[in-house]
């Protein structure tokens, strides 16, 4: 069972540090060091400055709990005295052009085992991340940065009890680099939370991001020992059935092709799929094109083609092991066949990302390739929720990168003291 509660959020007082969109940031993965530096130039308070720190030689975890410290005793940030929700909506144009809004909300979810009827991973994670954050979770003792998980509700119980509470002025709002525009409201009554428990009580979580700061949260949780506010993890949840929630696609780019792999690729791709020409504009296969199907472009023939498998008997040789719906996913397939089978990489290859790399963007996958940042790209359609569900269920984990959940969850919005 799911025990999700309300919590007594650490946030940010809007009076000291001006609004939300100066201070918050996007979550630590996907920030570089030229982003880090735009935000932390934008305010001296950016959660930058807690959640990814440097230290300019020093140790950074040190820098990010003396921070979050004098934080608090200046009045940047301030803990609630009453336990709320925070409902969250986000309003974006996705990759594929299309105007949504995505509603969720905040809560402190208790840390479970991964398995059946609690909480579901859906991508294999790596070691370094976890080391780092599991650090930066002993200096702060603060969930700095949400998961994301998904849950079961078609009749969308939780956020009609919630939605009251968003007609008024939000607390607080921002518009990110994106584009996106978010708008927080504090949810104070305590019936809502008592109704949102109960919906989610018997409910199954999918972590939709953030798999390394769950496990951290875990590992964390079992090294203080005993029961407290450590046992709980910040999460924002939305429901499966949200209108808003979209998957979109991660494109892989390959490099580090001698004569001999490019070869054995060139062969693996004519013996395991029919092959097509098709346009630029179609290198990234469409929702519903019939069974397995890659959009694939190389620097050494320039041609950009769409790549459909032969016969799904390959796919259960190379993975005997896994469910149906898990040979059903076109990252699994060519991880599988070409990656592994072709290209002879190791599950430590693709986890420290040697000769791969990963794209969001297809005109920018396209132009790695042009411009010699990749030597061959593969362009992958996105995965259906229904699927990461299936998958998930089997109790299988897909490999890295095969779900974009855009937009992302920022991080600064509200924090889950642990202590």
């Amino acid at each position: 069972m799911a025990e999700v509660l309300p919590l007594r959020a650490l946030r940010y007082e809007l009076g000291a540090v001006g609004s939300l969109g100066v201070v918050a940031a996007p979550p630590y993965d996907v920030i570089d060091p030229a982003r880090r530096a735009d935000l932390a130039a934008r305010s001296p308070f950016n959660v930058v400055e807690i959640d990814l720190p440097r230290a300019d030689g020093g140790d950074p975890y040190l820098h990010a709990e003396t921070t979050l410290q004098a934080w608090r005793q200046q009045g940047i940030v301030v803990q609630d005295r009453e336990p709320a929700l925070w409902a969250l909506t986000q309003e974006f144009v996705g990759p594929d052009g299309e105007r949504r809004t995505r509603r969720g909300f905040f809560a402190r979810v208790r840390i479970e085992e991964y398995g059946p009827g609690r909480i579901r991973p859906h991508e294999r994670t790596h070691p370094g991340p976890k080391e780092d954050r599991l650090a930066l979770t002993r200096a702060t003792r603060t969930n700095l940065s949400p998961i994301f998980c998904l849950f079961a509700d078609p009749l969308e119980a939780a956020w009609s009890a919630i939605e009251p509470s968003t007609t008024g002025e939000p607390f607080g709002g921002l518009s990110d680099d994106d584009g996106t525009e978010h708008r927080l409201w504090r949810v104070e009554d305590p019936r809502v939370h008592e109704l949102v428990s109960d919906v989610l009580a018997d409910a199954e979580l999918l972590i939709a991001d953030g798999h390394h700061r769950y496990e951290t949260a875990r590992l964390y949780g079992d090294e203080v020992g005993g029961d407290g506010e450590h046992r709980y993890v910040l999460t924002f949840l939305c429901a499966l059935s949200d209108p808003g929630l979209a998957v979109f696609p991660t494109h892989r780019l390959v490099s580090g092709l001698d004569e001999s792999r490019r070869l054995a690729l060139g062969e693996a791709l004519e013996r395991l799929f029919e092959v097509e020409e098709v346009s630029h504009e179609q290198l990234e296969p469409p929702p519903a094109a019939p069974g397995i199907a890659i959009g694939y472009l190389d620097s050494f023939d320039g041609r950009p083609l769409r790549l459909t498998l032969r016969d799904d008997a390959a796919v259960d040789a190379a993975l005997p092991d896994h469910s149906t719906a898990y040979r059903h996913l076109d990252t699994a397939v060519l991880e599988a066949l070409v990656l592994r089978g072709a290209l002879g990489m190791s599950e430590d290859d693709i986890s420290h990302l040697r000769g791969i790399a990963y794209s969001k963007d297809t005109n920018d996958a396209r132009d790695a390739v042009a411009d010699g940042r990749a030597q061959a790209a593969f362009f992958m359609r996105s995965t259906p929720v229904d699927l990461v569900q299936e998958i998930a269920r089997e109790g299988e984990s897909m490999p890295p990168k095969s779900t974009y959940f855009f937009p992302k969850v920022p991080t600064g919005l509200v924090f889950n003291p642990l202590q």
